[in-house]
């Protein structure tokens, strides 16, 4: 780690940073907020950022650092749920696609190109319509809409791994297609699926706060980044900072998150000079 630190840029640096921050709110949000992020005061509508409430508060009262504080938590958690449902099944049915071929990869690339066919966004907004809004059927909808990206990465891998000369002796040793998969394919695939992960993370976040905007997203009075952004559009010429924070929120984290990404692509890349 101190190795990749020392040969990391100013991006790296801001990325770890960003990421750090956001985990940190997390944190600290995990034992304490300045207020109950959901409860309403009517005496304190729409108060500017001051020193009781460092970002203002909403219509409702409600505290806005509060809320950004638990919007966080949701949409990470939902990010990362995402994310291990989509890496787990793309990596799988990728090793399978790519290792066996024939008729198993035939059958599961139809299936992940009529996936495809349908944009991402789209496809979440008709299977939460179908499912009902929830963070089950959020988490569900994304990953469904991100694993086919995993399949068709996980696949090109394997398939110039599969003809290298130590799969060669593994299979003249007598080992199993699934051994072979799971002792030499998958530990050569996860560098590209780590990268991979990063930047599904960032699209996550951004689907789930898209549909948090447009109002299908996590059920209110939970708060999330998108849904407080939706819900300050009549506000923002007399309140400014309802737009303002959740913003800023979206923006750097998905700025910290695609750093990050960009430096672990560059770190893992085999080609670069130790």
């Amino acid at each position: 780690m101190r190795v990749w630190l020392r040969h990391a840029g100013s991006g790296a640096i801001l990325g770890i940073s960003l990421v750090g921050a956001l985990l940190l709110t997390i944190a600290i949000g995990l034992v304490w907020m300045p207020y109950n992020p959901i409860a309403i005061d009517l005496a304190h509508p729409l108060a500017p950022p001051a020193l009781h409430h460092w970002f203002g508060t909403d219509e409702f009262g409600r505290d806005v650092l509060s809320r950004s504080m638990l919007g966080a938590r949701i949409s990470v958690l939902i990010a990362l749920a995402t994310v291990a449902v989509a890496i787990t099944l793309g990596t799988t049915l990728g090793l399978l696609a790519g290792y066996l071929r024939g008729w198993t990869d035939r059958v599961l690339m139809m299936g992940t190109d009529t996936v495809l066919a349908f944009p991402g966004i789209l496809l979440a907004l008709a299977l939460i319509a179908v499912l009902g809004s929830s963070n089950g059927s959020i988490i569900l909808a994304l990953s469904t809409a991100y694993t086919p990206s995993v399949v068709r990465v996980v696949r090109s891998t394997v398939l110039s791994i599969r003809e290298r000369e130590f799969i060669e002796a593994s299979r003249s040793a007598g080992d199993s297609a699934l051994e072979t998969i799971v002792r030499h394919v998958l530990p050569n695939v996860l560098p590209p699926v780590v990268v991979l992960a990063t930047s599904l993370f960032g699209w996550a976040m951004l689907s789930e706060s898209a549909l948090s905007f447009l109002g299908v997203g996590v059920p209110p009075p939970a708060p999330t980044w998108g849904n407080m952004l939706s819900e300050s559009r009549p506000y923002m010429d007399i309140a400014g900072w309802l737009s303002i924070v959740p913003g800023l929120c979206i923006a750097g984290t998905l700025l910290g998150i695609n750093l990050l990404g960009d430096a672990l692509r560059d770190w893992l890349d085999p080609r670069r000079e130790s």
